[in-house]
């Protein structure tokens, strides 16, 4: 793994660990601890065309009353270290055989953000074993965690179950298949289509960013191509700031934060991703919706659907529901 952090496993049968850096790893969850850099950041911006000034060593400086003492890590960096870190857990192949047996094809991710993350603050993540259930219904869930020495930033489940989250389809869009015939950045009914492809150096480059050796997912050598769940989904960025920009948004006068992804991903479908292949991201304009907690607080949220589709035949590769905040409401007096 790279950057001097390292990953900590328990052998079974043991309390807990300690590794060279004093860290302490209890029960069955694998923890990981270090930072992230600003370079990992633009890696992380540049791989999925993520155009927010929040990441932009330059320009967040210029977003009004911004409160963070320097650029955010992308949500999605943590978000794919997770997901790395629950596929490094000692009974990953069990829980997997589990999941097989089962039918759980899709894993849902519903991560809160609770506090920014800065490059250079140094932090744990970590993700339990798998909490297995046959009844009423088979699943499994991973409790997750991501916080600095003094706050939590980043709390949520990994969840697998036989069925998505929702029943959001193309047929909910005001668009149709086959989407490749539909021109990019389309505008229509309140909806937005932004396609890109699917590229293995991209996706190599997003894990390296997310402090995942992309060895894990991709070795041409050995045959191995494997996009992980949460590639595809990463792109829905791009796709909301290019709407936002579209309608003319103000990135530095009315500024966006992440609160809440709910993102159902259907494994074998991402899994079946070749580099190349195009992929249509659909997303719904942001609408306010009633919630507090995480990042938003007591302040309003907003809520903007998506799919993520890919290839000739549209194939249905993720479902999301993305939450965010408006960083004037996340200033003003709490209640």
């Amino acid at each position: 793994m790279s950057v001097g952090c390292e990953l900590r496993e328990r052998d079974a049968g043991t309390g807990s660990a300690i590794d060279a850096e004093d860290s302490v790893r209890e029960g069955d969850t694998v923890v990981w601890r270090g930072c992230f850099e600003q370079i990992h950041v633009n890696v992380a911006r540049f791989s999925t065309d993520d155009f927010n000034p929040f990441h932009d060593p330059g320009k967040w400086r210029q977003i009004t009353g911004n409160p963070f003492a320097g650029p955010l890590v992308l949500g999605f960096q943590c978000e794919a270290l997770i997901e790395s870190l629950i596929a490094h857990l000692p009974n990953h192949l069990e829980d997997e055989a589990f999941a097989t047996e089962q039918g759980l094809a899709w894993t849902h991710y519903e991560f809160t953000f609770v506090s920014p993350l800065l490059p250079g603050e140094r932090f744990a993540a970590s993700a339990r074993a798998g909490r297995r259930k046959v009844t009423p219904a088979p699943s499994m869930a991973h409790r997750i965690l991501v916080r600095t020495a003094d706050r939590p930033v980043l709390t949520g489940f990994v969840r697998r179950t036989a069925d998505p989250l929702n029943a959001l389809t193309l047929a909910d869009t005001p668009f149709a298949s086959p989407l490749r015939e539909a021109p990019d950045r389309l505008s229509r009914k309140g909806w937005f289509l932004k396609r890109k492809f699917a590229s293995t150096g991209h996706a190599k480059n997003f894990l390296a960013s997310a402090l995942v050796n992309p060895v894990d997912w991709f070795d041409e050598l050995e045959g191995r191509v494997n996009f992980p769940d949460l590639f595809p989904p990463a792109l829905l960025s791009c796709a909301l700031l290019e709407q936002a920009h579209a309608s003319g948004h103000d990135f530095f006068n009315a500024p966006l934060v992440y609160a809440a992804h709910r993102i159902s991903v259907q494994g074998s479908a991402v899994r079946a991703l070749r580099s190349n292949e195009p992929i249509h991201l659909l997303v719904r304009t942001p609408e306010p919706i009633a919630g507090r907690g995480g990042l938003a607080g007591h302040a309003a949220r907003l809520s903007s659907l998506a799919l993520v589709c890919a290839g000739q035949e549209d194939r249905l590769l993720a479902q999301a529901e993305v939450q965010l905040a408006p960083l004037a409401g996340l200033l003003e007096p709490g209640d």
